[in-house]
């Protein structure tokens, strides 16, 4: 496939996605590589960009250079965005009571705090996301769980094994401190993505190294 081509998919996935606005979004191909420019009125319909890049085929990485910017001269004060994303955060189930602290500069939000598993880190991030006037989350909320570095690399590799999505074979997986890098090759975008959920399932993880490669 050839760049101008990759180009003019992801720009018609773009258009069909009806979530957000992709009239102000430039698109970018070099390599397979894709640039994303532009402007969105939500940092939910940044991600939602990403996320839609990141499933049309042929895509090996992405530099997603992309502004929030509000509508209107409004501009939600940063207090009252600290104060919504704690509310939010407090009423997710998921997330211990008081285990997440929230500080926010210009729109910018920075998620810290302690939890022992990683999708409550990502609950935290992903109650945060919608609120009106967020530019940007920054989350070094910190995963640290009990359980030793053999069992963190099993569980890894039996979810590997057990995804249909994914070539097991083809993956090797290294833990250190919590720390997981992921080498080998795929075929596709999605299967690398799938091997990246799997290792970031696992409890006791902290870090994902991506080092595999889309053939």
């Amino acid at each position: 496939m050839t760049d101008i081509t990759l180009r003019q998919d992801i720009m018609d996935e773009l258009e069909f996605e009806p979530s957000i606005a992709a009239a102000n979004i430039g698109v970018a191909v070099h390599s397979g590589v894709v640039t994303l420019t532009g402007h969105v009125p939500t940092y939910v319909q940044k991600s939602t960009v990403e996320n839609v890049v990141k499933r049309v085929k042929g895509v090996k990485g992405i530099a997603e250079e992309i502004e929030v910017r509000a509508f209107g001269q409004h501009r939600t004060a940063d207090d009252e965005i600290a104060r919504r994303a704690l509310n939010t955060i407090s009423w997710n189930t998921v997330v211990p009571t008081g285990a997440v602290q929230v500080k926010v500069q210009k729109g910018f939000v920075t998620l810290s705090g302690k939890v022992e598993w990683q999708y409550q880190k990502n609950a935290a991030a992903a109650a945060v996301r919608p609120l009106e006037g967020v530019s940007g989350i920054l989350n070094l909320i910190d995963v640290t769980p009990h359980v030793s570095t053999g069992d963190v690399k099993r569980r890894i590799e039996e979810a590997l094994k057990r995804n249909a999505e994914v070539e097991a074979k083809a993956i090797r997986v290294d833990v250190a401190d919590g720390r997981v890098t992921l080498e080998g090759h795929v075929q596709t975008w999605p299967e690398r993505r799938a091997a990246e959920h799997a290792a970031w399932s696992a409890a006791g993880v902290k870090t994902v190294v991506d080092h595999i490669t889309v053939a």
